[in-house]
């Protein structure tokens, strides 16, 4: 047909992305549609929609950190990390951070989401099974499916279900994956429990640590921290830079083997360009308001609770309050209601959430103060009422 689209009897070319159309109608039907909201640099209001936890993305020491990094690396790394994308303040985060959180080595990525792609797919492959809990990461999940390894779902927090699969494994080696902390819901996972269903079973356990840094632990050192289990054999920790640290980008944290051999064969490392100097340094620079400023992990929590208390929702975990409302266009509206006075809060629908259990999700900060708070909670009551 030299390359010319078919035409119907009505003399109208067909598209082959027709299906679109169809696609985005059934999702409006379904109250799922999702839209881009660009906001302003200053927004009014008060913000419980980020994931800026310590409420370090404009602290006066990141900016100027990343300034600094601006002028003298420039604008972006310039390559992967292989090529040009290595600068010294890679190596020095690096070493800094896994000194912060107890292991041996750490390796960053581009982005939370590319250092379990990297992680899981290095880590498993062919021939190799993953047991993978039910709460997962989006980036979990797909880091599963293009792993080429046997995959095994099991229901979030069932540690019973998670040995009965281990148990009964032919593959050689076995990755178990969990959040720390669940991203939905800010609930803890049960991370001692599957370490130890891993360690007896001959499996290895990674722990995404996205919600859980600058949040959960000693210091904000994370949940695995917390339970006594960093740098423990057989581990290996995810995080991102983009929440507690106010920046971009990702780090796996782990034993020294690990991180070469995720330098040698991760491919989203590998053929990727390196996480740019400027968010580098401003993680850099938030992490060290972290090492002096270790109360800030406290804030968060009592915030959150004092918040969750409010408006009548489970006592929180993390920085994260959920407020179920079942049906998608109601959270919506109730989103809405809630920007329209002024609080930004998240919305999560299907899916990202089972079906029936649409929501607000509050993001609590450690920089709101307690005016701030009783505000959010009023407005917040009104909408959802």
């Amino acid at each position: 047909m030299n390359g010319v689209q078919a035409t119907g009897r009505t003399g109208v070319r067909a598209s082959a992305l027709d299906w679109l159309d169809g696609y985005a109608a059934d999702r409006a039907e379904a109250g799922l549609r999702r839209t881009l909201t660009a906001r302003r640099p200053h927004e009014p209001g008060i913000d419980l929609a980020s994931n800026d936890y310590l409420g370090l993305s404009r602290h006066a020491r990141v900016l100027a950190a990343a300034a600094e990094a601006l002028r003298t690396w420039g604008a972006g790394s310039t390559g992967s990390r292989l090529v040009t994308g290595t600068t010294e303040l890679h190596e020095s985060f690096e070493r800094g951070l896994a000194e912060f959180l107890g292991t041996e080595a750490a390796l960053c990525f581009s982005s939370g989401y590319l250092a379990n792609l990297g992680a899981v797919t290095a880590l498993a492959g062919r021939g190799a099974l993953i047991v993978s809990d039910g709460g997962s990461h989006a980036s979990l999940v797909d880091a599963c499916r293009l792993s080429r390894a046997r995959v095994v779902v099991v229901p979030r927090g069932d540690v019973a279900a998670v040995r009965e699969v281990l148990e009964t494994r032919t593959e050689d080696r076995a990755l178990v994956l969990t959040d720390s902390v669940y991203s939905a819901d800010g609930m803890l996972a049960p991370v001692a429990e599957l370490y130890a269903a891993a360690r007896e079973h001959r499996a290895v356990l990674l722990v995404d640590e996205a919600h859980g840094l600058g949040v959960r632990g000693a210091g904000g050192r994370g949940l695995v921290h917390e339970l006594g289990l960093a740098g423990a054999q057989d581990l290996v920790v995810t995080a991102t830079l983009s929440k507690a640290l106010g920046s971009q980008g990702g780090v796996v944290l782990g034993a020294e083997r690990v991180r070469a051999h995720l330098v040698d064969s991760a491919r989203p490392f590998i053929f990727d360009t390196g996480l740019a100097p400027t968010a580098v340094a401003a993680a850099g620079a938030a992490l060290a308001e972290l090492r002096e400023r270790p109360g800030l992990a406290e804030r968060v929590l009592d915030n959150a609770h004092a918040v969750a208390t409010g408006v009548g929702a489970l006592h929180p975990t993390s920085a994260v309050v959920s407020v179920i409302l079942g049906d998608p266009e109601r959270a919506v509206a109730a989103r809405d209601a809630c920007a329209d006075r002024g609080v930004r809060v998240g919305c999560f629908r299907p899916p990202s959430v089972p079906e029936g259990t649409s929501r607000l999700r509050i993001t609590v900060r450690a920089d709101l103060g307690g005016d701030d708070l009783a505000r959010a909670v009023e407005v917040i009551r009104g909408a959802v009422a």
